[in-house]
């Protein structure tokens, strides 16, 4: 008993201390994102001490798009990936075994004291999930703000009004930032969960399976077919 306790703990503090790289990674990946949203503002450019440039110029959208991919590749990808889906599908077959249980009987599903680990896990699993999940989903949003585009837009439209001479130049400046933000939109990948990359593999067995353990434990409790 002494040894497999041992064991246990010794494999609890390892996952977790993954978990806590993996949101180490993402809480630098969201501010590497705050900053990066901060360039184009000369107001919190300066307060928060960074670079300040306008995109009224094709060199500085070039700049401002190559500054993005680099900083979107900072850091770990693969591992944090791994580490991240690792969580999720521990998470995932915790959570459908309990369901298993629950329709076996509902009634001494607690009687159990594995059962009673499984829910400590499934608890601190989705913990972990929903941070990083918020961390993510903010960092996303702050890469994909389309409307820092769409002020330079603007100001280069005023300013085609104040310097009518340097119209021509403008005008190509204001395509190039129409591509950009339709660049921007074709990039978002569509297995996304809230800011986390998701494996199309781990979207569909998400889908399907985590759903339909759930419609069995709601249909066993409530009495009638519920299908979700």
């Amino acid at each position: 008993s002494a040894i497999s306790f041992l064991e246990r703990l010794c494999l609890t503090w390892m996952f977790f201390f993954m978990m806590c790289v993996a949101e180490r990674t993402y809480k630098q990946r969201f501010l590497f994102a705050k900053l990066f949203s901060h360039v184009t503002s000369a107001r919190k450019a300066r307060k928060y001490e960074i670079p300040h440039f306008r995109l009224k110029k094709i060199e500085n959208i070039k700049i401002w798009l190559s500054l993005r991919s680099y900083l979107k590749r900072r850091g770990p990808q693969r591992s944090v990936d791994v580490v991240v889906s690792s969580i999720f599908l521990l998470a995932l077959s915790i959570a459908f075994i309990c369901c298993a249980q629950v329709l076996k009987g509902h009634k001494t599903f607690l009687n159990a004291a594995y059962n009673w680990e499984f829910l400590i896990w499934e608890a601190a699993l989705l913990l972990f999930l929903l941070r990083l999940a918020s961390l993510g989903s903010e960092t996303n949003k702050k890469y994909s703000n389309i409307s820092i585009l769409l002020t330079e837009q603007i100001n280069l439209y005023l300013k085609m009004e104040k310097k009518p001479n340097k119209k021509e130049q403008l005008s190509l400046v204001n395509n190039v930032l129409k591509l950009s933000t339709k660049l921007l939109k074709e990039l978002d990948t569509p297995f996304r969960l809230y800011g986390l990359t998701m494996n199309p593999l781990i979207y569909n067995i998400t889908r399907v399976v985590i759903l339909s353990a759930v419609s069995g434990v709601i249909s066993d409790l409530l009495g009638f077919n519920i299908r979700v």
